[in-house]
C-alpha cells in the first residue's frame, strides 16, 4: 500500500502562518486498556480551514477528534497536541470544561441524541451562554435567535421553544449546530454532521459549515460521505486502522489517490456506477466490517435492457420466473394525522405506485415529504384513511390484522437501525428462528440449519449465530437484519434508508447483497434512501415525493437526466 510519510504538525503548517488558534496533533497514539486505537497519527490546522479526517468504521476518526476533546477515556500520548497555547495532554478537568464550548465547539451525528428530549432547543443554548458568559437574560435571548437565524432555522422567535422531538431531522441539526457556534468557538469538531440527512438539508448544513470556515472558524469533519468531504474540507487525512494512510489538499487526494486503500473507497462510490455492477470488488475482505465469505463470487451482471438501453429489473436465477404481473399496488393513499394545535396534517396525499417482480422503485424526497409514512401504509403497520394497497394480487390495506397476519411473509422491511428493532436479550440465532417461525414457541434446534443458512446468504459465519447484535459491526447487524427479511420468503422487501448510517465500503457490500439476492430471488425492493446516488445504482424506476404528494416518477435514467419537476431540479441540484 502506497502511504505519504508522516507529516508533522510544523510540516503541515504552511498554508497559514503561525496563530494562537492553530491546531497541532504530532504523533498522536490512543489505546484503550493496552489496545492501540489511534496510532503516529499527524496533522494541523489553522483558522479558516476544514480538514476532513475519512476512512471506515474502526479506523480512528472518530478516536482522534475525541482526543482533541479530552473525552476518549483512553491513554492519549503525543510529541505534541495543542490548541493555540493550551497543551491538551495537561488540562485538568475544570480547564477542559472551560475550552469545550468557547474554544472547541462539537456537531454529532444524532441531534436526537445529543440534545436533551425534555428542554427546548433555545434553553440548551442558553445553558451554554450562562454558564460561560456574563451576558443578561435579554442578551442571552437575544444571542439565541442570532445563531438560530444564522444556521436558517425557520421562524427561530417560535422554534426555541420547541422540544428536539418536534422538530423535523433536518430541524434538530440546525440546533445542534447552533448550540455549538453560540460561545463562538475558534474550533468545530463536526462527527459525521450530515449523515441521514435528506440532499437539502445536507446541503443547508454544509453551506453552513462552509460559511463558518470563510469567517475564519476551523473546522475539523469527520464523515463516510466524500461528496461532503470533497465540498467542505480544504485538506483531507485518510485513515485505516487507526493509522493516515494518505493526507494532501482535498482535489489532490479524491482525484489522484496515492494508497490503494484510498482507491478502493473511491471505487465503492455508488455515483455513476450503472445498474448492477458491483461496487464492493475492490473491498478487502479483512475489513472492519469482516464477518465471514462474501454472499458471492458471481460477477453480478446489469439488468435485463429494455427499450432505449436502459437496465431493466433484475433477472432472477430461480429457475421458475415470477409472474410479469406487478405484486403491489398502492392506490389513491391518503393519511391524515390529527393535530390539537392547529391544522390537521396530510401526511400523504393521493399517492398511487405499482411494483412489478425483480424490481426496484426508488422513493426520494426531503425530509417530511411523506416517504416514511408511505413505507408505513405499504408494509400494513397502518391504515389509510383513503386508498388501497393491493399485495399479489389482493387487497392488503385496509384490512384487520388477524387477516393480515396469515400473509405477513410476503412482505419484509430492512430498517436504517437494526438494533433498534432487535432484542438485545436474544442472539442472533434466536432472531432468525424467529422469524422463520412467525413467533411460534420452538427450539433453536429444529430450525438451526435453517439459521446457518440464512446466514450464509448474507454472507456471514455460523459462528455468528451465538452472537447477539450488540457484539456485531453495523453492517454486520444490517445483514443480520436482510437475513431476517428473507426469513419468511417474501416477494416484497420495503428497505427505508438501510445504508444511510454506513461508510462507503460497508454500503457498497451491502447494496451488492441486496441486488444479488434480487437477482436469485425474484424479489421487488421499495429502496427509500436520501442519498440520490445509491438510488439511481439500484433503481429501476424512481418515484419523487414533496408535501405528502409524489410529483414526479419514471425509468431513473429519464428523471434524472431530465428532471421535470421543480422539486426534483432542486434535489438534484443539491446533490454533493
Amino acid at each position: 500500500m502506497t502511504t505519504d510519510p508522516p507529516a508533522t504538525g510544523a510540516a503541515l503548517g504552511d498554508r497559514h502562518r503561525a496563530s494562537s488558534d492553530d491546531l497541532v496533533v504530532d504523533r498522536l497514539h490512543v489505546a484503550f486498556d493496552g489496545v492501540t486505537a489511534v496510532d503516529d497519527v499527524s496533522f494541523s490546522m489553522g483558522p479558516g480551514e476544514c480538514v476532513a479526517l475519512v476512512g471506515e468504521s474502526g479506523s480512528g476518526k472518530s478516536v482522534t477528534a475525541r482526543a482533541l476533546l479530552g473525552l476518549t477515556g483512553g491513554t492519549v500520548t503525543a510529541d505534541a497536541l495543542r490548541l493555540g497555547g493550551d497543551d491538551l495532554l495537561t488540562l485538568t478537568e475544570r480547564r477542559w470544561r472551560r475550552l469545550r464550548g468557547p474554544r472547541i465547539g462539537l456537531v454529532l451525528q444524532d441531534a436526537l441524541v445529543s440534545l436533551d428530549p425534555l428542554r427546548p432547543v433555545g434553553r440548551e443554548i442558553d445553558d451554554a451562554l450562562r454558564l460561560h458568559t456574563r451576558l443578561s437574560p435579554t442578551a442571552r435571548r437575544a444571542r439565541v435567535l442570532e445563531v438560530l437565524t444564522e444556521v436558517g432555522m425557520p421562524d427561530p422567535e417560535a422554534r426555541r421553544g420547541l422540544r428536539s422531538g418536534e422538530l423535523s431531522g433536518g430541524l434538530r441539526q440546525r440546533a445542534l449546530v447552533a448550540a455549538a457556534l453560540a460561545l463562538r468557538p475558534g474550533l468545530i469538531v463536526a462527527d459525521e454532521p450530515t449523515t441521514a440527512l435528506d440532499a437539502e438539508v445536507q446541503r443547508l448544513v454544509v453551506d453552513r459549515l462552509a460559511a463558518l470556515r470563510d469567517a475564519g472558524t476551523a473546522v475539523l469533519a469527520i464523515s463516510h460521505d466524500l461528496g461532503v468531504v470533497r465540498r467542505l474540507a480544504d485538506r483531507v487525512v485518510v485513515m485505516r486502522d487507526g493509522r493516515v494512510v494518505e493526507q494532501g489538499a482535498t482535489a489532490t487526494v479524491l482525484d489522484s489517490p496515492q494508497a490503494d486503500y484510498t482507491r478502493m473507497l473511491l471505487a465503492a462510490l455508488p455515483g455513476g456506477a450503472p445498474r448492477g455492477r458491483r461496487l464492493s470488488a475492490a473491498v478487502t475482505p479483512d475489513g472492519p466490517d469482516a464477518g465471514g465469505a462474501p454472499a458471492s463470487t458471481t460477477p453480478v451482471a446489469p439488468g435485463t435492457p429494455r427499450s432505449g438501453g436502459a437496465p431493466g429489473p433484475s433477472t432472477p436465477d430461480t429457475s421458475t420466473t415470477p409472474p410479469v404481473g406487478p405484486v403491489l399496488v398502492a392506490t389513491g393513499l391518503r393519511r391524515v394525522f390529527a393535530s390539537r394545535r392547529g391544522p390537521d396534517r396530510v401526511a400523504v396525499d393521493d399517492v398511487s405506485l405499482s411494483l412489478r417482480a425483480g424490481e426496484t422503485l426508488g422513493l426520494v424526497g426531503a425530509s417530511g415529504s411523506g416517504k416514511t409514512t408511505t413505507a408505513r401504509l405499504l408494509l400494513g403497520l397502518d391504515d389509510p384513511d383513503a386508498g388501497t394497497v393491493d399485495l399479489l394480487g389482493t387487497t392488503w390495506a385496509p384490512a384487520r390484522e388477524r387477516d393480515r397476519r396469515p400473509r405477513r411473509g410476503d412482505l419484509g422491511a430492512v430498517y436504517q437501525d437494526p438494533s433498534s428493532s432487535f432484542d438485545p436479550r436474544f442472539t442472533v440465532g434466536r432472531l432468525l428462528a424467529d422469524a422463520l417461525t412467525a413467533g411460534r414457541s420452538t427450539r433453536l434446534g429444529p430450525v438451526e440449519r435453517e439459521v446457518v443458512a440464512l446466514l450464509a446468504r448474507v454472507g456471514l459465519d455460523a459462528d455468528t449465530v451465538a452472537r447477539r447484535p450488540d457484539t456485531l459491526s453495523g453492517g454486520q447487524r444490517q445483514r443480520v437484519a436482510i437475513a431476517r427479511a428473507l426469513a419468511p420468503r417474501p416477494r416484497v422487501i420495503v428497505c427505508d434508508e438501510p445504508v444511510s448510517a454506513l461508510d462507503v465500503s460497508v454500503q457498497a457490500q451491502v447494496l451488492d447483497l441486496l441486488d444479488e439476492l434480487q437477482r436469485q430471488d425474484g424479489l421487488a425492493y421499495v429502496f427509500i434512501s436520501h442519498d440520490l446516488d445509491v438510488v439511481e445504482h439500484m433503481s429501476d424506476r424512481v418515484a419523487v415525493m414533496h408535501e405528502g404528494r409524489i410529483v414526479e416518477q419514471g425509468r431513473t435514467a429519464d428523471v434524472f437526466s431530465a428532471p421535470q419537476h421543480a422539486h426534483t431540479r432542486a434535489l438534484l441540484a443539491a446533490r454533493p
